[in-house]
């Protein structure tokens, strides 16, 4: 009987996750990054290497939705105000570094004597560096919120705005027998605003209303597939009018990045991106030919030297001279000295309308490659400068590093006791994110004017995409003992370092809570119990001072049976309920001595 054939792209499946459990482990351990890892992987297993898997053109396809994955997440970090307040690092410092990278580039190749078009292609392709790339090292090493990592993610989404240009220059350059009429640009243009329109209205009116429907179901693969269908269909709108899928997927990721959904929806993408971002960068290295690189090493070396010092050179000096401090633009200037993915996409649209030959792209694809490769060289460079002059016992504001150090609150369920939780935090001026998974809830406070996302506190991807990691203390105010319970278990063991303060719902709970080890826990029903006993004693004409030892005492009895109760169950310590507060002597008595 003969065996049944293996579903399709099964073999290539499992190459690929064997090679990348390989190197990408490796790679990290010796500083180098996943990313390198990913490359690795990609040029032993490519067609230039041990030809397991076929051409990395065909897998980068597949693989290019992990850009537009990442560009979906990092647009639900970023709310429309704080994108408006970056506009002079994506429109000022992102435009300068592409034109004058570009032009230097240009003028280099006219001067080895390439010809216009190819120069002009090969000078902007090259001047723009790898969105996937400089993230995936920010995100790697907590960087991307920092002062240098928010302007690095400017220039970076300058460049994958600039792409569209990019390839319009291209089909310009083009020769063609039928040129463009104005009527033909000013439809093109026209088609572009209406598909940027319908990517606007559709996340800023529809998708919340059709979440908050989804959530009431409580599927979480429903939630799932919306978030994917959301991420994919806004890319699909931009490239059906030209555009990049990327650009595309960010918008719609800032239009929801106000949507009380944006965590658990960044919570949900992020294994897809992950592992597709890890495909894209195994298609990049096999895509890399050891032979051409080793017959063409010369050239090679000098276009990844002259590419590199001449990006890190115009980053460092833009960066200082729009206020970055020296150690900001000098943790700039080596993250972003690569060449991007964007570049394939230039040169092989240059080689379809035939402004570059197939040996040319070749060569400027190895550089982009390689420019990949010895970035994390370069970053590590400046870690081991820094690291150096801290042994030394030097302040050397040039390569110190930046800390994030707001305090901020995670508040788990945001009922009545949240609420109020909340409002004594932002009292003090304290940041607080917010997580329920009662879209009711979420909509009123909303309405009260609180930042309240969806999110399931059992899923340790949504306590850390609403910020647990970086957390000072978690305020656990759901009533739901179990969900409290896992809770509280993903947190000590994916947050160790966070303090953790929890509602307790009655007795027992309190009780469990104790033994997990909690660092403050209150019964909600005692304390009001107590204010409310306070109350009746005073209506009822008891002094103050005798209020005052009632109270006492029964705090100090309910103690003594939490901790007998800790050890000899629920029902010890009963005889402690019923004692008489004892009275205490007036203090005129006690200061009589005796005779």
């Amino acid at each position: 009987m003969a065996a049944e054939a293996a579903p399709p792209f099964f073999a290539e499946a499992i190459v690929f996750l064997a090679a990348t459990v390989v190197a990408v482990p490796i790679a990290k351990r010796l500083g180098l990054g996943s990313v390198v890892g990913y490359l690795a992987a990609g040029a032993v297993v490519g067609p230039h290497g041990l030809q397991l898997l076929g051409s990395g053109e065909d897998v980068l396809h597949v693989a290019e939705l992990g850009v537009v994955l990442l560009l979906f997440v990092i647009g639900l970090e970023l709310d429309p105000q704080k994108l408006w307040r970056m506009k002079r690092d994506i429109f000022g410092l992102g435009t300068a570094q592409v034109m004058l990278t570009g032009i230097c580039l240009y003028a280099i190749a006219r001067l080895y004597g390439f010809p216009y078009s190819t120069a002009i292609v090969a000078g902007f392709g090259l001047a723009l560096s790898s969105t996937a790339f400089a993230l995936q090292i920010l995100q790697e090493r907590g960087q991307l919120s920092s002062a240098y990592g928010q302007r690095a993610f400017g220039i970076l989404l300058l460049q994958d705005i600039a792409i569209v240009p990019l390839l319009a220059m291209v089909a310009i350059l083009a020769p063609s027998e039928e040129p463009m009429t104005a009527a033909d640009i000013a439809g093109e243009i026209v088609i572009i605003l209406g598909a940027i329109a319908a990517v606007v209205v559709t996340g800023r009116y529809l998708i919340s209303p059709i979440f908050a429907l989804l959530a009431a179901s409580r599927a979480r693969e429903v939630m799932l597939t919306a978030a994917l269908l959301v991420a994919l269909g806004s890319a699909g709108i931009m490239h059906s009018v030209g555009l990049s899928m990327a650009l595309g997927a960010f918008l719609a990721g800032v239009l929801l990045a106000e949507s009380s959904f944006r965590h658990t929806l960044e919570a949900d993408i992020e294994p897809f991106r992950s592992l597709l971002m890890g495909l894209f960068f195994v298609a990049v290295g096999m895509s890399l030919d050891v032979y051409l690189v080793m017959d063409n090493w010369q050239v090679l070396a000098a276009g990844v030297v002259v590419v590199m010092l001449l990006k890190g050179v115009f980053l460092w000096g833009l960066s200082r001279g729009t206020g970055s401090s020296n150690s900001d633009a000098l943790r700039i200037a080596v993250t972003l000295p690569q060449g991007g993915e964007f570049a394939f996409v230039l040169f092989t649209a240059a080689v379809g309308v035939r402004l570059l030959d197939y040996q040319t792209v070749n060569l400027l694809n190895a550089i982009v490659i390689l420019t990949m490769l010895f970035t994390p060289l370069a970053c590590l460079g400046l870690d081991a400068l820094a690291a150096r002059a801290k042994a030394r016992g030097v302040e050397n504001p040039s390569i110190e590093t930046f800390e994030e150090a707001t305090p901020t609150v995670l508040v788990v369920g945001f009922g009545r006791f949240g609420m109020v939780v909340a409002q004594f935090l932002t009292s003090e001026g304290l940041e607080i994110t917010a997580i329920d998974n009662r879209p009711e809830r979420i909509a009123y406070a909303r309405k009260q004017g609180y930042r309240v996302y969806y999110g399931d506190a059992t899923r340790a991807d949504v306590l850390a995409a609403a910020g647990a990691g970086k957390a000072a203390l978690v305020a656990m105010c759901i009533e739901n003992e179990k969900v409290m319970a896992k809770a509280i278990d993903l947190i000590r063991d994916g947050f160790p370092n966070t303090l953790i303060f929890c509602r307790a719902t009655d007795r027992a709970h309190s009780l469990d809570l104790a033994r997990r080890g909690v660092d403050f826990q209150i019964r909600e029903t005692f304390e009001s119990s107590v204010v409310f006993g306070r109350a009746a004693l005073e209506a009822l004409g008891i002094p103050l001072d005798r209020i005052d030892q009632v109270e006492e005492d029964v705090r100090y009895r309910d103690e003594e049976r939490l901790a007998m109760q800790m050890t000899d169950g629920l029902f010890a310590g009963s005889d402690k309920l019923h004692k008489v507060t004892p009275r205490k002597p007036a203090k005129d008595k006690e200061d009589i001595p005796a005779e």
